[in-house]
């Protein structure tokens, strides 16, 4: 990427703003309805989809620092250093493409060991 601000950076950085703030209700109007997200759990095919992935991972966030972000006027990368409640370290990061102020594409990166041991120290037995 040749630019440092743009138009998908600002989107990125304001839906970021919105969920790690507590309003991901605010941050789904960044989503466009058809959105595409590709999770390490599998692709999401609408903000409907995406809004069931990603509501309970953001309700359950205690603290978030933002590490780097970077992005143009189609692109953008934000990455994140978050604590939730069954996971104090879990970095990620989000590539998004953005149309008409929208993320129509989102691709996560994170680390899903730390959650699957957490879920496994969580049940009975």
């Amino acid at each position: 990427m040749t630019k440092t601000r743009g138009a998908a950076l600002d989107v990125a950085l304001a839906y970021h703003r919105a969920w790690t703030g507590g309003d991901f209700d605010l941050a789904m109007t960044y989503i466009e309805e058809h959105m595409v997200c590709l999770a390490p759990a599998g692709r999401l095919d609408g903000a409907e989809a995406f809004r069931r992935f990603m509501a309970p991972f953001a309700q359950s966030l205690t603290r978030s620092t933002l590490l780097a972000a970077f992005g143009d006027e189609e692109t953008a990368v934000v990455m994140y250093d978050a604590a939730t409640l069954p996971v104090e370290n879990a970095p990620g990061a989000e590539c998004v493409s953005v149309r008409d102020g929208k993320i129509v594409h989102m691709r996560i990166v994170f680390d899903r060991a730390p959650f699957e041991a957490a879920r496994r120290a969580a049940m009975p037995g």
